[in-house]
């Protein structure tokens, strides 16, 4: 046969071939492309509500709500981001560089305030000061009725419950910086003939501003994500508004509309976090340094842990001693099957969610370590940016595809056997796990990679050496090494799922309410002291992982 007899043979698309590996298709790398879509989609369905957009929804958005909630949003971001940044840095520099008493306690205590959710520190905060509450009546008595407390159902409040709540993200990464400086910059600063106040605004904390950077981005991401809080204090910004325009108006279009905008919120502040840390790498000076402290002396000495004190008691001690006396006061009522029933929905939607995520966070894990490259470490990433999009976007993005998916499932079974038929996926455990999935793979994602990043290719290629396979290679050596990531990762997420609200109220199954959305409804209707038992549980949960975090920093 001639040459010219032979089929020409076609080269495979670039998009095949990047599945493929030595003529095998990459199971790995088609893992990793799923979950790239699976968070793909809610987001390109959000989005796509701005193709075509609904002229009468945007006229009423427009009049109506979307300027107050746009002035609302920025506020509040702009507020607490500022706040938690300047609080948590300087909280930072006064534990991992200055010598004070009490300063040991105070390292690890300041990250108590993380345990506490931001809606759970609010309805304490209102119960407190509002105009009936005891702290308000009780300087009514002392100084006559013409005394009165700002009002703390304001913007002011939720940003005051929002910093007390999130400023421990920007203690924590800002402590790491200056314990990797302790003293030697203000050395440094003071053979350069600066001042100590000239040498930590000129030298400390340029150095540590990364660190601060990514907190402060955490804590903004948290503000837009928030949605308990500013429910508490009345005050509307895009999270109350897609919860309002769905429930009150029964609007989806609307609800997507503006779950479209708050999209475009949250990228603009990733990209200001990627340009204020682009080019900037510091190498730290060693573990060493942190234990060059600067004894304060005089006035600073005493100010430090009075400070310390202050803020840790406003932001952790008040809150749960309240929360405490008013679950005693109500236990006897609340304390019934209804009750038991709460935590054990919440106890199984934290438990599956934790195994789900947790198992496909480690397989994420495993597929970067097997398939390394730049392509790859960017499917990672874009998988993993569920935790930067609020909840209640990810809630309307998984929800309407599984709504188209119920109607074209309910036509077919008409016309194939003439009978009605309900919905297959909406209101489901399996919308509410895949919205979670999104959400928080991210938050498992981090300590897993860190634990793998542990296994050197050496370790494996002598563990072969001495003749395992590749099933006796992870049972005894991988799993081992990794029981400490996998524990953390499933704590995390547990406690997360736990907290999460706008999700689970927005996509649970009819009658499934959980202990957060039991809170949701008694702060609705004001009753601050039956919110308080399902918080105490809730708290209860939440200083585990807060427990970790402090043993690991200190380590």
């Amino acid at each position: 046969m001639s040459a010219h007899a032979l089929p020409e043979r076609k080269a495979p698309s670039a998009a095949f071939a990047f599945f493929r590996e030595r003529g095998r298709l990459s199971a790995w790398r088609l893992f990793t492309f799923t979950l790239c879509v699976l968070v793909a989609i809610p987001l390109l369905v959000v989005a796509s509500s701005l193709l075509h957009p609904d002229r009468e929804t945007w006229r009423h958005l427009a009049d109506n709500v979307l300027p107050e909630l746009i002035r609302h949003t920025l506020l509040l971001t702009l507020g607490v981001s500022v706040a938690a940044g300047i609080l948590g840095t300087g909280l930072a520099w006064l534990t991992a560089v200055c010598d004070f008493p009490g300063r040991r306690f105070f390292s690890w205590s300041l990250m108590l305030p993380l345990a506490l959710p931001a809606y759970v520190t609010g309805f304490v905060l209102v119960g407190l000061l509002d105009f009936t509450g005891p702290i308000a009546t009780l300087l009514r008595q002392w100084f006559g009725p013409e005394v009165r407390l700002p009002p703390i159902r304001s913007g002011g409040g939720a940003a005051l419950a929002l910093t007390l709540a999130l400023y421990p993200y920007v203690y924590l990464l800002a402590r790491h910086a200056f314990l990797s400086q302790g003293k030697r910059a203000l050395e440094v600063g003071q053979s350069l003939g600066l001042s100590r106040r000239q040498g930590f605004l000129r030298i400390a904390l340029p150095l540590a501003r990364p660190w601060i950077a990514g907190g402060v981005a955490l804590v903004a991401m948290e503000t837009l994500a928030d949605f308990g809080t500013v429910a508490v204090f009345n005050y509307d910004t895009f999270t109350t508004g897609i919860y309002k325009a769905w429930y009150s108006l029964f609007s989806l279009p609307a609800a997507a509309q503006l779950a479209s905008l708050l999209i475009l919120f949250v990228f603009v502040v990733l990209f200001l976090e990627q340009r204020l840390r682009a080019g900037m790498r510091y190498t730290p000076t060693g573990r060493s340094a942190g234990r060059e402290r600067l004894v304060l002396t005089g006035f600073g000495r005493l100010a430090a842990p009075l400070f310390c004190g202050a803020v840790l008691t406003v932001a952790f001690i008040v809150p749960v001693g309240q929360l405490l006396w008013w679950a005693l006061g109500v236990a006897a009522q609340d304390l019934d099957l209804r009750y038991w029933a709460y935590l054990g929905r919440s106890l199984l939607l934290a438990g599956m969610a934790a195994t789900l995520i947790t198992a496909t966070a480690l397989l994420l894990a495993y597929a970067r370590r097997q398939q390394r490259g730049a392509l790859t470490d960017a499917m990672v990433r874009f998988a993993t940016l569920g935790y930067a999009v609020p909840g209640a976007v990810l809630a309307i993005g998984i929800y309407l595809p599984i709504a188209w998916f119920d109607r074209l499932y309910i036509g077919l079974m008409g016309e194939l056997f003439g009978r009605e038929a309900g919905p297959l996926l909406a209101g489901t455990l399996l919308a509410m796990l895949s919205a979670y999935l999104v959400r928080f793979l991210a938050v498992a994602h981090e300590p897993l990679a860190a634990a793998l990043q542990r296994i050197t290719p050496s370790m494996d290629e002598a563990a072969r050496s001495l003749g395992l396979c590749s099933r006796q290679l992870i049972q005894r050596v991988h799993l081992p090494l990794l029981k400490g990531g996998v524990v953390t990762a499933m704590i995390l997420v547990f406690v997360d799922v736990m907290k999460e609200m706008p999700i689970t109220l927005m996509t649970r199954p009819f009658g499934w309410d959980t202990l957060a959305t039991r809170i949701f409804e008694m702060t609705s209707e004001g009753e601050w002291e039956r919110a308080a038992l399902p918080a105490v549980a809730l708290l209860v949960a939440g200083l585990v992982p807060v427990i970790l975090l402090t043993r690991q920093t200190e380590r």
